[in-house]
């Protein structure tokens, strides 16, 4: 006697085999992206860095809003004048935030200039108001900041640099290039990475001999001789914004080679699992099993090599810039902020000339730590 089968037609539900907790159910429930934000929450250096870089890539849109003075702006009477003290109280009154100026003085033993607060002279700090005129982003013309100083009385919370200008404006200024750089250099070396890498990985053969000739070549030219040389043979009559540009591509023709081994090297062992073969056998195109079967595959490696590489070029321009071989004045960058600190006496005596340096470094640690959270978090699953 055959036993008949019986085939239930209803949905499955997973809750009929196991009971499961609110938040086990949750998860379980959730989707790839879900899972993603829920793990980087939990790394709190991540989510604290990735807050920093926000407000700073913010800062640099309305860096003329943020910035007390423009980049032009100077007072050769406040020439290497040391930060201003903020207080609050004066004379046991609270009057709010200000400064007290200074009286000038010329020590004629050390050649230098003193400056020294003047108790009696309060300069009051103004937030949101009208100050110094520019034009956002060189198109429309307005005077609003943050915080606003008289021109003839100026207030420097930074310093000023050799020329009498505010040491607070250039570097907000100087964030505008020297963070969108490392975004347009990663863009160029992502490309040419992924690109090629690929290329080798999924073809292999000839295409990978030629792939990895190539990466060779490149990676055994020492990197400083090649930006020298390449720096070299820019025009000297090129407009700041093309040597911007040109800079980017150089960072960007420099740094590509260890992510094509990357990629290639994981494109060998994934071009062999069955969903590719399967992908082909569709007839799916090489472009299209790459960028959309192969690559998400080790999205995690990406994100971590991009969140390095980004520092990488900001630190690169700034060497450039540095050493005088990059950006050149008036452009503002915080390498051609730090030209000074070449000069030994300079940071001894003047060492506020230096913190463009602050900036630097914080940029670079918030990255790294940004990276580990978005690494950790791609693989949710690990």
């Amino acid at each position: 006697m055959t036993k008949s089968h019986y085939v239930n037609d209803k949905p499955f539900d997973p809750k009929s085999i196991e009971v499961l907790t609110p938040e086990q159910e949750a998860i379980y429930l959730a989707s790839q992206r879900q899972l993603i934000w829920w793990k980087f929450k939990r790394h709190k250096l991540a989510v604290a860095s990735a807050i920093f870089l926000g407000l700073m890539y913010f800062m640099t849109l309305f860096a003329e809003f943020f910035a007390p003075y423009t980049t032009a702006a100077k007072n050769t009477d406040y020439v290497l004048a040391q930060p201003h003290d903020i207080n609050f109280f004066h004379e046991g009154e609270f009057i709010g935030p200000f400064v007290y100026d200074y009286d000038k003085s010329l020590d004629l033993e050390n050649m230098v200039r003193v400056y020294t607060p003047n108790k009696e002279k309060i300069i009051k700090l103004e937030f949101f108001c009208s100050g110094h005129p520019y034009k956002f982003w060189g198109l429309i013309e307005a005077d609003n900041h943050l915080m606003c100083a008289d021109i003839d009385e100026p207030v420097f919370l930074l310093g000023s640099d050799t020329l009498g200008h505010d040491m607070l404006s250039r570097i907000i200024y100087g964030a505008r290039i020297s963070l969108t750089i490392g975004l347009v250099g990663v863009a160029i070396s992502f490309a040419l990475g992924i690109i090629i890498g690929g290329l080798a990985g999924y073809y292999g053969g000839w295409v990978d001999l030629v792939a990895q000739r190539m990466i060779e070549v490149v990676q055994s030219l020492p990197t400083l001789p090649l930006w020298l040389t390449l720096v070299a043979i820019m025009p000297a009559n090129w407009s700041q914004i093309t040597v911007y540009f040109a800079i980017t591509i150089i960072l960007g023709l420099v740094d590509w080679t260890g992510l094509a081994r990357a990629v290639r090297s994981k494109l060998f062992s994934l071009r062999e699992e069955d969903y590719v073969l399967a992908a082909r056998l569709m007839g799916a195109s090489t472009k299209r099993i790459i960028g959309l079967h192969l690559i998400p595959g080790f999205m995690s490696h990406l994100i971590a090599s991009a969140t390095i590489t980004i520092p990488t070029m900001i630190l690169g321009e700034t060497a450039l810039s540095f050493l005088g071989l990059g950006l050149r004045a008036p452009a503002v960058s915080w390498g051609i902020l730090l030209e000074n600190a070449r000069d030994i006496n300079v940071v001894a005596l003047t060492p506020w000339l230096i913190y463009p340096v602050i900036p630097v470094i914080l940029i670079v640690l918030a990255f790294n730590f940004f990276g580990d959270g978005l690494r950790d978090a791609a693989d949710p699953y690990g």
